[in-house]
């Protein structure tokens, strides 16, 4: 049987969108397609209400988390999701609290896996949980090592930032500890962990009671997750050679 070729012309600009670096408009990827600005107009609008696609304020056009959800469905059918939550599971082990990896969401960085420990935190965070730009350690990890024009998207969005001179302290050092604002009573820290192309993909981070918190004990332990975490080839792809020396500092400690 022969495949449905309009829906293969659909498809085809999630790959345009997935392989771009910013959110493109109508114009651009009508002519990356090479279809009519009303054919192709026609297929987003699909693509977006199916909820694989969302459009920005300035009328770019990117992909949506749902596209992320799938992109973890399909991690885990291949066992990488099962190799990734074992090294979540060891940095458990390792240092006796929660970890947990979160990525950027909408104006929020939102929870995407998780590995609990036996002495629970006493607020439950779930997988989907929203975390604040602000407060939150993974928040500040994926806001410091964003790019600037997309600090400002996120501005524009009603997103709230820390400071620039607390995201530049971020950066500098190469890591994050929560204020204690959004979960009284809780604290975290995270690290980056960084694509093939140097982009900060997802913070790590490990979360406890601040009874029994310990943010610079857990710095070695989380870098080398980190790492691992790079190594494994996926959405988390490879870690560039070059980190920064506060993270070399960071790690040696």
């Amino acid at each position: 049987m022969r495949p449905i070729g309009s829906a293969l012309k659909t498809l085809a600009l999630l790959d345009l969108l997935g392989r771009a670096a910013r959110p493109l408009r109508l114009a651009d990827l009508a002519r990356e397609s090479g279809g009519s600005r009303a054919t192709t107009y026609q297929k987003l609008v699909t693509l977006v209400q199916a909820g694989w696609i969302e459009q920005t304020p300035e009328g770019g056009y990117r992909l949506s988390m749902h596209a992320a959800r799938m992109g973890e469905a399909a991690l885990k059918q291949a066992n990488l999701g099962e190799r990734s939550s074992a090294v979540l599971e060891a940095l458990v082990l390792e240092v006796g609290e929660t970890a947990s990896l979160a990525m950027l969401s909408g104006v929020h960085a939102q929870l995407v896996q998780r590995a609990e420990a036996e002495a629970v935190v006493r607020v439950e965070r779930r997988v989907g949980t929203l975390l604040s730009l602000d407060n939150s350690a993974s928040g500040r990890i994926l806001t410091a090592f964003a790019a600037p024009e997309f600090l400002q998207l996120l501005k524009k969005k009603g997103g709230v930032l820390a400071s620039a001179a607390v995201l530049r302290e971020v950066k500098r050092k190469g890591f994050a500890i929560s204020t204690g604002k959004d979960t009284p009573g809780v604290q975290s820290v995270a690290v980056p962990v960084f694509d093939g192309k140097g982009a900060c993909a997802s913070a790590l981070s490990i979360v406890a009671p601040v009874t029994r918190f310990a943010g610079e004990r857990y710095l070695k332990p989380l870098l080398r997750a980190a790492g691992k975490l790079n190594a494994l080839g996926f959405v988390l792809q490879a870690m560039p050679l070059k980190i920064s020396t506060s993270l070399r500092a960071a790690a040696s400690r």
